[in-house]
């Protein structure tokens, strides 16, 4: 008993409390690591089958642009003789019809001729002079008609919408007068691949340069047809392919379609396609929205993002 409480207990008590001096240093100075699993979204990525059905397309496109004065051009000769007569000064504002110089011919006979301005507008880089002679195609002066026209900028990806445009547009200028019609529409690409589109603002109707405007051009409408979501088509003028999907589990299935008009958002299917048929919503590599990811917060919450698909 003498030998437990003086020798064995003593042994024990001490080896306890290196235990526990060695497991507060661990602790202290030597903390487990354990990586945390990644939490799991709540959310999935989904790859989404519609049906083809029927519905309407109204097919319009309004663009922002400005007004702008009609650009000027060189006026020529017509006519040979002398030049008896200039009854204007370089930058002056002229009428259509209004004489600008008059020209003395001696042969086939001996006349007097009026040379007119063709339209409204400003002369400019006036090139001629009493008494001087002139000949067939000379440069005569410059005109800057009084003629204005609207110039509205088009996107790359509007641009096959536009292979049909009609000649006709409706402008609306804020703050100006009632929307008109505009005529001649066209699309032009300059040098530097900027694509817009031009019509003629009608006679008799004010406006100024630099007026920012409206320009709205209805492009076509169709109803009860065929139509999908344009991100169901990889194409989109004329023809196209979507992805036809049995519903017995095999890889879709490509298929070819002949396309009608679009509002940037559904195009019409004129052939490939019949109703009830089931396609892929967005076409194979490309991304498509998903439903929102949430993940725990840590403390006791959760925070979402939206995410894409491809």
């Amino acid at each position: 008993m003498l030998v437990w409480r003086r020798v064995v207990l003593p042994v024990i008590l001490l080896i306890v409390l290196g235990a526990c001096a060695a497991a507060l240093v661990k602790i202290a100075f030597f903390p487990d690591t354990v990586e945390a699993a990644a939490p799991a979204p709540a959310g999935a990525v989904t790859d989404p089958v519609i049906p083809v059905a029927r519905g309407s397309i109204v097919n319009e496109l309004s663009l922002q642009g400005s007004i702008a004065r009609d650009e000027t051009y060189p006026v020529r000769s017509e006519i040979d003789g002398t030049i008896t007569a200039v009854h204007v000064a370089d930058g002056a504002t002229v009428a259509a019809g209004q004489v600008l110089f008059t020209v003395s011919q001696e042969h086939p006979k001996k006349r007097t001729l009026d040379i007119v301005a063709p339209e409204a507008g400003e002369v400019g880089e006036l090139a001629v002079v009493k008494g001087q002679t002139l000949t067939i195609g000379a440069d005569l002066y410059r005109l800057a008609p009084a003629r204005h026209h609207v110039l509205a900028t088009v996107k790359p990806e509007q641009l096959y919408r536009l292979v049909h445009a009609p000649g006709e547009a409706t402008v609306t200028i804020a703050g100006g007068p009632a929307p008109f019609a505009c005529t001649g529409v066209r699309v032009q690409i300059a040098e530097d691949g900027t694509a817009s589109v031009r019509c003629a603002v009608p006679a008799g109707q004010t406006v100024f340069a630099g007026l920012p405007a409206t320009v709205d051009l209805a492009l076509g409408k169709v109803d009860d047809a065929l139509v999908i979501p344009v991100t169901a088509v990889k194409g989109g003028a004329g023809t196209g392919t979507v992805w036809v999907d049995a519903g017995d589990g095999s890889e879709p299935e490509e298929r070819a379609v002949t396309l009608g008009i679009n509002d940037g958002q559904q195009v019409e299917v004129v052939e490939g396609l019949a109703e009830g048929d089931s396609i892929r919503q967005y076409v194979p590599g490309f991304a498509a929205p998903v439903e929102e990811m949430c993940y725990p917060d840590g403390m006791g919450g959760e925070f979402c993002e939206s995410g894409t698909s491809w």
